[in-house]
């Protein structure tokens, strides 16, 4: 088990996730309700409600039709299931590109409706005035640069993002999202070399998914890395475990004893109870 760097009883909040910078990695990964937040609590730094809740729990093709509600639904959940790690909220796509004046009013109700105490948003240079906004009134916000998902039909796809004359684009992404006061940055699936030289660069946090080894920390999808999904192997992600197969055999076996009659058995019923005469 690893300690989050919080204080006594209280969960971790952005300040103890900044300061971790140069100290020891960051480690992060995605929760979507109460039970996977404990399990996450226990050993993260950092727990994600991930807009990726849209593709892994509701089966929608990409990102971009999740909404506020269900960010809210979720983060609450969530918050229920953390004493320790800090809980960061994606925003949703829609929700904060419009003007800084938009994204305050979203953002504020998903910290308002949720508990969490911070949020996240995708973007570079163009979203700085947007987090300067933000963090000038008092929302902590993470950044997210390099693959951006909710721009994947901007970007033509969920592809490396970063390599020769991208680089300098990427590398100033991340320069203007710490200047505009974000107190960590998320780094996407660009080369490793231009993920080392953003962290080595910046004073804030960077935490990297398909970024190399060299982050400040790391964050998985966590039903990647269990392996709940069978037919989904991201090169960047390492499965820790197989569940999806295993949960596969299991239903399957349920099916036949239920069909055979093997399930339930008297022991798995209630006995009458005899009523005095």
């Amino acid at each position: 088990m690893s300690a989050t760097p919080s204080m006594g009883l209280r969960p971790a909040l952005p300040p103890d996730i900044a300061a971790l910078k140069g100290q020891r990695p960051i480690v992060m990964l995605t929760a979507y309700t109460a039970p996977m937040a404990r399990l996450v609590d226990a050993h993260c730094d950092v727990a994600l409600v991930g807009d990726s809740l849209g593709m892994v729990l509701h089966g929608l093709p990409s990102t971009l039709g999740v909404t506020m509600e269900m960010m809210i639904l979720h983060g609450r959940a969530v918050m229920r299931g953390l004493t320790r790690a800090m809980c960061v909220i994606d925003m949703p796509f829609g929700s904060y590109e419009e003007s800084p004046e938009q994204a305050f009013r979203n953002a504020a109700r998903l910290v308002a409706e949720t508990g969490a105490p911070a949020v996240k948003l995708e973007g570079g240079a163009h979203m700085a005035e947007t987090i300067a906004f933000l963090t000038a009134r008092g929302i902590p916000v993470m950044a997210h640069v390099g693959l951006t998902p909710q721009a994947v039909n901007t970007l033509g796809g969920y592809k490396v993002v970063g390599r020769e004359a991208e680089a300098a684009r990427v590398m100033e992404d991340a320069r203007a999202v710490e200047a505009a006061g974000a107190f960590a940055v998320v780094i996407e699936k660009v080369p490793m070399g231009l993920a080392a030289r953003i962290t080595q660069g910046l004073a804030i946090p960077t935490i990297g998914i398909g970024a190399g080894p060299d982050c400040d920390g790391q964050v998985l999808v966590v039903d990647d890395m269990l392996g709940l999904f069978t037919d989904f192997r991201p090169k960047f992600v390492k499965r820790y475990a197989d569940l999806g197969q295993g949960a596969a055999a299991a239903i399957a076996d349920y099916a036949d004893d239920v069909r055979a009659r093997r399930f339930p058995t008297r022991e798995h019923g209630f006995a009458d109870v005899v009523k005095p005469k």
